[in-house]
């Protein structure tokens, strides 16, 4: 898939390690100014692509940092010894992004629409969360040992509130004064295999809406002043990249048939992404498509991820009970 594809269809890569494979399936080399490694664990794939030069995040389209991709695909169903050690995976991997004291404070942010299911990840993490905050100021420091101040934040979309998302949690921010901001978002996928499948950590912060082509300020170190790790799932893939993987599959079956291949390869450039065009006319040429089990995908990996950044927060917390700190 060409990048000027991408761009006709307003298509981002969310996902750093989709941005990588395109770039290196285009130049047949890995990039300069990136490093990648690779870890297996019984229940996932863990990928840390490490972006070093500003030449290679120009490339990449993704800014200088370090982005953990972690692809499980047990979190799309609702097994709980699986959602356990996928909990702890993430907390492992989330822990070694920020390095705080034990009475750090942090703010939790989950972006997103609740009233759009596959936009809602962010504020259904924001209700399993371990909030704190309230009762860190109260509670004798024996007790509170191995627990960090959290408060959460779901600010909802602009379309709802009329303001823009780093408006509310920079306001937040300046009273709450906290030392890390954690940010959880709905992703796209390039790949409709990645949807409720693979989480992506990054401690670069985040673009609310630049999935779906909704480009906001971004959410990071420069606009709120302290570090921002984001956290993202991907739940929606562009309708456009679907057909063109179609195309492409059947492009691949018909090298069999060579008559047959030979006249697909005969036909003008750029025609099937002009028949792409025609199909999508009336949703203005973009449209996401999401998996009807969306809700079921959406509760089982809200719950994951809140669990993870629990047992990552609050060293206290036994990561064989993580689920009693789900509400």
């Amino acid at each position: 898939m060409q990048p000027s594809f991408l761009s006709s269809f307003n298509v981002n890569l969310d996902l750093a390690l989709e941005a990588r494979d395109l770039v290196r399936a285009q130049t047949g080399q890995e990039i300069p100014g990136v490093l990648v490694d690779r870890e297996d664990y019984p229940e996932a794939s863990v990928t840390v692509v490490r972006v070093l030069e500003p030449s290679a995040a120009e490339i990449m389209k993704k800014p200088v940092g370090t982005y953990i991709t972690i692809e499980a695909p047990g979190l799309r169903h609702p097994n709980r010894e699986v959602h356990r050690d996928l909990a702890q995976l993430l907390s492992l991997k989330l822990g070694s992004l920020f390095h705080l004291p034990d009475h750090a404070n942090i703010l939790l942010v989950g972006l997103g629409n609740w009233n759009a299911t596959p936009d809602s990840l962010g504020p259904k993490v924001i209700n399993m969360s371990l909030v704190t905050r309230h009762l860190y100021r109260l509670t004798p420091r024996e007790i509170r040992s191995g627990m960090r101040s959290v408060s959460a934040l779901a600010p909802g979309v602009l379309g709802i509130t009329g303001i823009e998302t780093v408006e509310i949690i920079q306001g937040v921010a300046e009273k709450v004064r906290p030392e890390l901001i954690i940010a959880v978002d709905a992703l796209a996928a390039r790949n409709v295999e990645r949807i409720g499948t693979t989480i992506q950590l990054a401690d670069t912060g985040i673009s609310p809406g630049s999935g779906i082509g909704n480009q906001r300020a971004g959410l990071n170190r420069e606009s709120l002043g302290v570090p921002v790790i984001a956290l993202g799932i991907p739940t929606v893939v562009n309708a456009a990249v679907i057909a063109s993987d179609t195309i492409d599959r059947l492009m691949e079956e018909l090298k069999s048939s060579p008559e047959m291949y030979r006249v697909f390869r005969s036909l003008p450039p750029g025609l099937t992404d002009k028949m792409i065009a025609e199909v999508l006319k009336p949703f203005g040429g973009e449209l996401t498509v999401t998996p009807k089990e969306i809700d079921s995908l959406i509760k089982n990996a809200a719950m994951v991820v809140a669990g993870g950044i629990s047992l990552a927060l609050h060293p206290s917390i036994d990561p064989g009970e993580f689920g009693l700190y789900l509400h």
